[in-house]
């Protein structure tokens, strides 16, 4: 005799119902469920093995060059004359220097191209950096003290955003080029100074749209029961921002992470294009750009190839922030 218990359908015919087993039905956290729906996209995740696979060879590429296995010495020999084509895609392939070589020095162009990236990525990622910590702060502080601390800091948000972020880059930049190497105590021709220059530059001017973001979600949250439930215990407006309110931030902060980076290493490139970047020896793809203009006709592949690291770079970072955005976002629910 059956001991599953049964239950009566609308014709009043019993029907054996199989005990509900504990393990068949599992609870996942919002974080499970993004990656479920990252996993389903397949152009987000190989737009995050891109993105993972240009920041190693970023990270990577000091090392190699430091073992020898990039070469980033000069091989004039590899040129017939200056201003004629070099060995190269365009002049003949060599097993040695699969990309060419640069015109007049004959320095291996993918080994130039490996750290150029790795300058890119330094002044994009530390300038993101600078943008989502001073845009959290602020947001996070206007939004929900409201009243004239709100005011005082959208007006500040309108101010830096009147300002030509380009314009500033190339009006500032002797001045606080100097002062910079003054304060580090290294000479105003060096590297350094500049790439922190460019990198203060782009954080400054990008800290107010991601301050806009975190000030509107700031806004929606300080009236949840659970941020009540923590004021009305005491809790100082330190823990509440936090404990209460940054683990709600986390989705923006990564999405706005995802396509303002993009943009900053774009704009590294385009700042050395106009002549304005890091200054030699340091290497970026922006001066590679800037030094293959003399050589467009005779030699493509010298703009060519550095303009390709370029565009899938920001291509494949750009791809993620979208697929991230989507997953992120729970009324895009796709299981």
């Amino acid at each position: 005799m059956s001991t599953s218990p049964t239950h009566a359908d609308q014709a009043g015919i019993a029907v054996d119902v199989a005990p509900a087993q504990g393990d068949d039905i599992k609870g996942r956290s919002p974080w499970q469920l993004v990656f479920a729906r990252l996993r389903r996209d397949r152009v987000t995740m190989a737009a995050l093995v891109g993105s993972v696979v240009v920041v190693l060879l970023g990270v990577v590429a000091p090392v190699l060059t430091s073992a020898g296995v990039l070469d980033l010495s000069n091989h004039e020999e590899l040129v017939q004359d200056l201003g004629s084509m070099p060995s190269g895609p365009m002049g003949g392939v060599t097993g040695d220097h699969w990309l060419g070589v640069q015109p007049g020095t004959g320095r291996d162009l993918l080994s130039l191209i490996l750290s150029g990236m790795t300058t890119s990525l330094l002044v994009a990622v530390s300038a993101t950096g600078v943008a989502i910590l001073l845009g959290t702060i602020m947001g996070l502080v206007s939004g929900f003290a409201g009243g004239r601390t709100d005011w005082l800091i959208s007006r500040v948000i309108d101010l830096v955003l009147s300002f030509p972020q380009t314009l500033m880059l190339l009006s500032l930049q002797t001045v606080m080029v100097t002062w910079i190497a003054d304060l580090v105590g290294m000479a105003d021709t060096a590297s350094t100074p500049k790439l922190l220059f460019i990198i203060t530059v782009l954080g400054f001017f990008g800290w107010p749209y991601f301050a806009r973001i975190v000030r509107g979600q700031v806004m929606s949250l300080r009236e949840r029961e659970f941020v009540e439930a923590a004021r009305s215990l005491g809790a100082r407006p330190w823990r509440l921002y936090t404990k209460e309110l940054l683990p709600h931030l986390w989705a923006p902060i990564l999405v706005y992470t995802t396509m303002i980076l993009p943009q900053n290493i774009a704009q590294e490139a385009a700042l050395g294009f106009l002549g304005v970047g890091v200054p030699p020896p340091t290497i970026s793809l922006g001066t590679l750009l800037n030094d293959s203009i003399n050589y467009a006709l005779p030699d493509p592949a010298y703009f060519l190839f550095p303009g390709l690291a370029v565009f899938l770079m920001v291509f494949a970072f750009n791809i993620l922030g979208d697929g991230l955005r989507d997953a992120l976002d729970p009324k895009a629910d796709r299981q």
